[in-house]
């Protein structure tokens, strides 16, 4: 990730699906330059599905880590 952009598509993606809450926005084509988030996620689409896939191995691990914590 070489630009403000990418980190932040990345990092919109991870916490969506960290946080279980519902999306504030769902990605979509946008035309323009600026600083909003769903401009920088629709050109930065990738990295936002790669911070989404890592967020659900992060759940993954929770959970394993709340099973052997508790459930051993």
């Amino acid at each position: 990730m070489n630009t403000p952009e990418e980190e932040h598509a990345f990092v919109i993606g991870f916490c969506e699906v960290l946080c279980p809450l519902p999306p504030r926005f769902v990605p979509s084509p946008l035309t323009g330059e600026g600083d909003n988030p769903r401009e920088a996620v629709s050109r930065e689409y990738h990295y936002y599905l790669a911070g989404r896939a890592l967020a659900l191995f992060a759940w993954l691990g929770i959970v394993k880590l709340i099973q052997v914590v508790f459930f051993k």
